[in-house]
């Protein structure tokens, strides 16, 4: 997992290249820690994030709480065919703000 980060602001823009798996997810979470307390927004990029397992999905869920609780926003950005299939079907797309 390639994991790259931009700050614009309070806004935190995280481009993610890879799987989100059990594999990958601690390495994206740690990168993630600080989020809610530096940025009023994190906005991750899907572009090239192929798979997500129930582990990122997981990590979505647990960040999206942890931005919503300090007052910040999640949003996911250009989400593959593949996974946005899988967050339709898992019911994140309920939720889950997408661009």
């Amino acid at each position: 997992m390639r994991i790259s980060t931009h700050m614009d602001g309070q806004t935190l823009t995280v481009e993610l290249e890879g799987r989100l798996d059990t594999a990958t997810t601690p390495q994206v979470s740690e990168a993630l820690q600080d989020c809610p307390d530096k940025c009023d927004l994190c906005i991750l990029d899907f572009a090239n994030v192929d798979y997500i397992s129930s582990a990122g999905l997981r990590l979505l869920l647990l960040l999206h709480k942890r931005m919503g609780t300090a007052g910040g926003g999640l949003t996911l950005r250009r989400v593959q065919p593949g996974v946005r299939d899988i967050l339709d079907m898992t019911g994140f797309t309920a939720f889950l703000r997408m661009e």
